[in-house]
């Protein structure tokens, strides 16, 4: 590790897009306002090998190495979000950087700035990446991590809701999140470094959010897994994300995640399947005379699902749906309209199947499956063997 508060006289010329997406990937994650403005940011290092852009702030680091042409070596610190914003509106031309005295000079085409430099005497050391303990798809690891996400939780008073708990068993992976209201559970394989790769992990939510939707889905390269720590892995270690000229790592959460297995329910006694598009729209409708947060009641009937929504001083709206519906006569439950239209839009199919036991007690959404469950002896549904489920808890109706 080069010491970070090296010398602070540059120069380098670089590709504009090489520039501007390493500074903005790494700016992304700079704290806004922190009571020490050195981590705000970006640390930029030149040497033989090009530039590395480096961010942190104790919790998130972030780091990705570009290739330029390099004059003069060193490291200098600036404003990252600043840095990003100016990078990302100059011509499309070459870029070239110099330092003198206190200030860096940025000349693209024929714009210039002079930025002032931060002092590196104070900046933290950025942690290395931990050892690698896997690798996956980066479409695989995008769309599950953005599935269950959506229930996690984002009250910091609950730090053990806010993250998303991966569980780690082999060529296996689990990852749940919940806020108490809901809760998404997705499970897919991955490439483990060893056969009997085992570890429970607690991620912040929005962390991994973050760094899962910069990933590019479209590339056949690996994202590779990195979890260090010592003792329970996950207590206090560090989980790392590397791919390409990328990696990030991020603290994971100090606390106990939930047992959740026992709200899952494993038989329903009625079962309904929806298109996913059309439902989402007669919701947005609906809910338009909703008041916020309010309820949006859902009447299934044999062929029919009917939509109600009201509000104290705005009317009402209705709407019906075709629908499949089995196992009982009808079923009057009523849901949150934002957490319903959350999980719906992450399901990931045309159509959805809804398991019901009671109209006070959760129901799930789970992606249609290709047979739909048999009844069982006592006449009710087992839940099907599925990838992904978001369970929901009703709200209470009147009486």
């Amino acid at each position: 590790m080069v010491d970070i508060a090296g010398d602070n006289a540059v120069s380098f010329r670089v590709h504009k897009e090489d520039l501007s997406d390493a500074v903005a990937w790494v700016a992304r994650s700079l704290p806004t306002k922190n009571t020490q403005p050195v981590l705000r940011a970006v640390v930029i290092t030149a040497d033989d090998n090009g530039l590395e852009f480096a961010g942190f702030d104790y919790e998130v680091s972030s780091r990705v190495r570009i290739g330029a042409e390099v004059d003069q070596p060193g490291r200098i610190a600036v404003a990252g979000k600043l840095l990003a914003d100016i990078v990302s509106n100059l011509p499309a031309k070459p870029v070239e950087v110099t330092t003198e005295g206190n200030k860096m000079k940025l000349k693209g085409g024929s714009a210039k700035f002079e930025l002032p430099l931060m002092s590196l005497d104070d900046y933290p050391q950025l942690p290395e990446l931990p050892e690698v303990t896997g690798e996956i798809a980066p479409a695989a690891l995008t769309a599950a991590v953005t599935q269950v996400a959506s229930a996690a939780g984002r009250d910091d008073t609950l730090p053990m809701l806010t993250g998303i708990h991966m569980e780690i068993a082999g060529n296996h992976l689990k990852l749940t999140a919940t806020d108490r209201f809901r809760l998404a559970l997705r499970s897919l394989e991955w490439e483990p470094a060893g056969a009997d790769t085992e570890a429970k992990l607690l991620i912040p939510a929005k962390t991994l959010l973050d760094n899962a939707r910069t990933l590019d889905t479209h590339i056949d390269d690996p994202v590779q897994i990195a979890v260090g720590g010592t003792g329970n892995v996950g207590a206090e270690g560090l989980f790392g994300l590397r791919t390409g000229n990328r990696e990030t790592t991020t603290r994971m959460l100090d606390a106990d995640f939930p047992n959740v297995a026992p709200l899952l329910p494993k038989a329903h006694t009625s079962i309904a399947t929806v298109e996913i598009a059309p439902l989402l729209e007669s919701i947005r409708r609906v809910s338009l005379v909703a008041d916020r947060n309010a309820q949006i009641r859902l009447h299934f009937r044999e062929g029919e699902l009917a939509l109600h929504a009201s509000g104290a001083d705005s009317g009402e709206a209705q709407e019906t749906l075709p629908a499949a519906f089995t196992g009982a006569d009808e079923l009057l439950i009523a849901f949150n309209a934002g957490y319903l239209r959350d999980g719906l839009s992450v399901i990931g199919t045309d159509r959805v199947m809804f398991g019901f036991t009671e109209a006070s007690r959760p129901a799930i959404m789970v992606p249609e499956p290709e047979d739909l469950p048999e009844a069982n002896a006592d006449g009710t549904f087992p839940t099907p063997d599925t990838f992904f489920t978001y369970l929901l808890m009703p709200v209470r109706l009147p009486g």
